[in-house]
């Protein structure tokens, strides 16, 4: 479990979250939804130990961050380090004794060849085998489903149930609501620094089409055309 208390941060005067409150349990996937700079990567730092903060996190797990997988939108690979070696890498910082990657591969990675030469979304397959290989309790995934192939998106989608069945506790982001819809237990919306809501899935179309419906509106009066 994780729980959230009076949870704020700020870049100077911008106060990006404000005093957050809430609870993530086990067994659960929590989809986290919001406009672009709502702070959804912001928060998931915060939880992941990447970013200060006020207020507290408190969770089971001693430090938290120890416990966390956090799979990043973006992640980046320090240079001249095979793939192998990265999952070498992040095994050894969970004390994990594993060395037989090859037959856990299960995006056909080429494991034998530089992580930084990689594509966009063989990073991201590499970067979620690691934090997979680490047995976290808690995972973290910042768009898991962007920028990787439909193949693999049905992988990760079998992964995020199965880390459900093992007990794990899941946060997704995604702007592709249908994957959260197929998921989550709940989704919360993240509005100016806060959950302004928290549904379960009788409200999942509900949602969404408050969210289109707001996303338009605000696209048409930026873009004045005629």
């Amino acid at each position: 479990m994780i729980h959230l208390k009076a949870l704020s941060k700020s870049f100077g005067k911008n106060e990006v979250l404000k005093s957050i409150n809430q609870v993530f349990e086990p067994g659960k996937i929590y989809g986290i939804v919001g406009e672009n700079g709502a702070g959804k990567t912001t928060l998931f730092k915060c939880i992941a130990g990447m970013e200060n903060h006020s207020g507290e996190i408190n969770a089971p797990y001693h430090p938290i961050k120890n416990h966390i997988g956090f799979l990043e939108t973006n992640p980046v690979f320090m240079s001249y380090i095979t793939g192998w070696e990265y999952l070498k890498l992040l095994s050894i910082a969970r004390h994990e004794v594993e060395e037989n990657f090859e037959e856990q591969n299960i995006f056909d990675l080429p494991l034998g060849e530089y992580a930084e030469n990689y594509s966009t979304g063989m990073k991201k397959k590499l970067a979620l085998m690691a934090i997979l290989l680490q047995k976290n309790q808690i995972y973290i995934l910042d768009e898991p489903f962007n920028g990787v192939d439909i193949h693999s998106n049905m992988i990760i989608s079998g992964i995020i149930k199965r880390l459900r069945e093992l007990g794990k506790t899941v946060l997704i982001s995604s702007h592709i609501f249908s994957s959260l819809r197929e998921h989550c237990d709940e989704i919360l919306l993240l509005s100016e620094g806060q959950f302004t809501q928290n549904v379960t899935a009788e409200s999942f179309d509900k949602l969404e089409k408050e969210m289109i419906e707001r996303s338009l509106e605000a696209s048409q009066k930026r873009l004045k055309i005629g």
